[in-house]
């Protein structure tokens, strides 16, 4: 059971986690039941699924970083449950779009096929049930350590290919996927810390929050100016409105993303401070008589 631990007790812990992946599906049960879902609720169900599973599989590519991060060896507990749940939110994507097109097979394929963002994001779904499928105990032993690593290493490739479907499909309004993209590089910059042994300390986290979140800024304005025309620079400058009307509300997706990673380093900062001290400095030789 989800909320039972690997002893086979209770965990709140892991309750309150299975109850919150639950929440999207419960409220969007509720739309519809209510219909609230305006006058295409298939379309809108489609697009919330997908949307909830992108959100949900960032949350779990942040639980190996977050658990060294803020020194929280539990979070790694409920690392597989969010990824099944991901796996749960993009297969009823997938099923919710076959309903919205009556479940016409030749419709269906000849979509996927001819539309390129549907192509990609059918190959990462592909991708996540091959992780869902060999994310239990038994299939790591069937598969070995080392090669049950290499495949589940391509949740990277996935999360990549996923981001894209999500932007593509945006179109003119990519706001939430540049966030989301830009979330996902301040995750691989922590992978990327970790992997070429960098410290995690105050100043570098400080760096890589402010460094990605300008990253994503113009990222976003690339984007813009490459599909609308519109001229770079105005996009651009338009992440400095929030200095100029001081409205939260003028606050872009580059912001957000040095936010989330300010607040990611000021949290390791108090929570974690005996993780930045040397083994030495925490557990000092004793002093030997005599000396």
């Amino acid at each position: 059971m989800p909320w039972l631990d690997r002893q086979g007790r209770f965990s709140a812990f892991r309750a309150v986690a299975f109850a919150l992946v639950l929440v999207p599906a419960l409220i969007l049960a509720y739309e519809a039941w209510t219909g609230q879902l305006g006058s295409k609720p298939w379309t809108r169900a489609v697009h919330d699924t997908g949307t909830w599973a992108i959100r949900l599989l960032l949350v779990t590519l942040a639980v190996s970083p977050f658990r060294k991060l803020l020194d929280w060896g539990k979070l790694i507990g409920i690392r597989r449950m969010l990824g099944l749940s991901v796996l749960a939110y993009a297969v009823a994507h997938l099923l919710l779009y076959c309903i919205d097109l009556s479940f016409d097979w030749g419709l269906i394929v000849s979509e996927i096929v001819k539309r390129f963002y549907l192509t990609v994001g059918f190959v990462a779904l592909i991708g996540l049930v091959a992780l869902g499928v060999t994310s239990t105990d038994g299939m790591i032993k069937r598969m070995g350590a080392k090669n049950w690593q290499r495949l589940h290493n391509l949740v990277y490739l996935i999360t990549g290919l996923g981001l894209l479907h999500f932007a593509l499909q945006s179109k003119i309004d990519v706001t939430q996927p540049a966030l989301l993209n830009g979330l996902f590089a301040l995750l691989l910059v922590y992978r990327g810390l970790n992997r070429f042994k960098i410290w995690f300390s105050t100043p570098v986290l400080v760096a890589a929050a402010l460094a990605t979140g300008l990253a994503t800024a113009l990222c976003e304005t690339v984007w813009y100016a490459l599909t609308t025309g519109v001229s770079a620079w105005m996009v651009f400058q338009a992440n400095f409105d929030v200095v100029t009307y001081q409205d939260p509300a003028f606050l872009r997706p580059g912001h957000w993303v040095a936010l989330a990673g300010l607040v990611v380093a000021v949290a390791h900062a108090w929570r974690a401070p005996a993780a930045r001290q040397p083994r030495g400095a925490r557990n000092p030789a004793p002093v030997q008589a005599g000396s």
